[in-house]
């Protein structure tokens, strides 16, 4: 896992633009094919959009909730009215997949790669239907002479549309600015661990240390990461993604490194990480990811450092006003820096409390990683 040296550094006046970037919202991905609020196109006949959860839920305040938000957006726009079906645990994912059939849904997109098997038997089955996935190519059904599933990145169902987001970028910016903050505090520690050990999680992670690294490399410190060893791909995670006491056990067991950082990656595993922290007393702080945590969640603002967010709301919409017109391509969506499918959000009520120049030194990281004169190289990266 290395990372390419910085060629050049942004001037200062696009630095100064990019921090604008990161303190908002930003726009629509460009390689999106329609904006949020913008006059919605004329809806083909027996259109029927449909969106099911993962067992998250639809108030995970993370990738469920923003799925959710981005189909009621495109709905509203388009006039129409989609069937949502929460999943409560993985065996609802069939049935609901079955149900959105029968009940004549002819859009149907599914909300992480724990449906992708019900997904592809659905699309498989259902040529004339429409599909879309998150966080997931839905290419692992195939097999070879052995019986290993084979991950060539294109779906086993030619009607699925990937959705999916090289969160490596934006974790790289949440990585060199929670070294940041740790050194200035002189505990030079940081750590992380996730739900479920899968390449949509593992990325946030290997961004995450390669970010640390290269603030130590620009600093010349020693930031630690616990909880996550990018080279051996090994680390801290609880099994799911459920708040349970095993979620805060292993929340704690990072913290317990005297790490002052910690970025848990997982939708509502964050609250066992926050849950932890109050626990302990301490002025540890977190890292959201997904959405911007410390909006979604008040009750977690005072210990949200920044956020690694992924536009989901953003290419559900697209995908949904793209299939209404009759436009639907199932050519993979890869959210990056670049398109605005990933970001880091604003650093809210801490910014104040930020090292001197550590903006200036985050827009200059995305200006080059977008330039293509930084890579960030994640084995888990679509």
């Amino acid at each position: 896992m290395t990372i390419s040296t910085t060629k050049k550094l942004a001037g200062i006046a696009g630095a100064a633009l990019l921090v604008a970037a990161l303190a908002g919202c930003g726009t629509a991905p460009e390689a999106s094919p329609s904006t949020p609020g913008a006059e919605a196109p004329e809806v083909v006949e027996g259109f029927l959009p449909c969106l099911i959860s993962d067992a998250g839920g639809w108030n995970d305040k993370s990738f469920n909730e923003s799925a959710k938000n981005g189909m009621d957006m495109a709905a509203e726009e388009l006039g129409v009215e989609p069937l949502e079906f929460e999943s409560t645990n993985d065996n609802d994912y069939a049935p609901n997949m079955e149900t959105a059939v029968s009940e004549g849904c002819t859009l149907i997109i599914a909300v992480g790669f724990k449906l992708a098997a019900a997904t592809v038997e659905a699309a498989t089955a259902n040529p004339d239907l429409q599909f879309a996935i998150i966080d997931d190519y839905a290419d692992g059904t195939t097999v070879d002479d052995e019986g290993n599933p084979v991950y060539d990145g294109a779906p086993d169902a030619p009607n699925i549309k990937p959705l999916v987001f090289n969160t490596a970028e934006a974790a790289y910016l949440g990585g060199y600015a929670a070294a940041a903050w740790s050194a200035q505090s002189g505990v030079n520690k940081v750590g992380t661990f996730g739900g479920m050990q899968i390449p949509s999680v593992a990325v946030f992670m290997d961004g995450y240390q390669l970010g640390v690294e290269k603030y130590n490399e620009d600093k010349g410190t020693d930031v630690q990461v616990f909880g996550w060893d990018t080279a051996t791909q090994e680390g801290a995670f609880t099994g799911g993604f459920d708040a349970n006491d095993t979620a805060k056990q292993t929340a704690q067991s990072v913290l317990d490194q005297g790490v002052d950082v910690i970025l848990p990656v997982g939708g509502p595993i964050y609250q066992s990480a926050a849950a932890a922290i109050a626990d302990g007393g301490t002025d540890t702080v977190m890292l959201g990811v997904d959405s911007d945590l410390a909006v979604a969640d008040t009750s977690v603002t005072d210990v949200t450092l920044v956020s690694i967010m992924k536009a989901i709301d953003v290419a559900v919409h697209d995908a949904t006003i793209a299939a209404a017109a009759g436009d639907f391509d199932p050519a993979p969506y890869v959210g990056t820096l670049e398109n605005e499918g990933v970001k880091l959000s604003s650093f809210h009520d801490f910014e104040s409390q930020l090292p001197d120049g550590l903006l200036d030194e985050i827009a200059a990281l995305q200006a080059s990683i977008i330039a293509g004169d930084i890579t960030v190289e994640s084995p888990n990266s679509p």
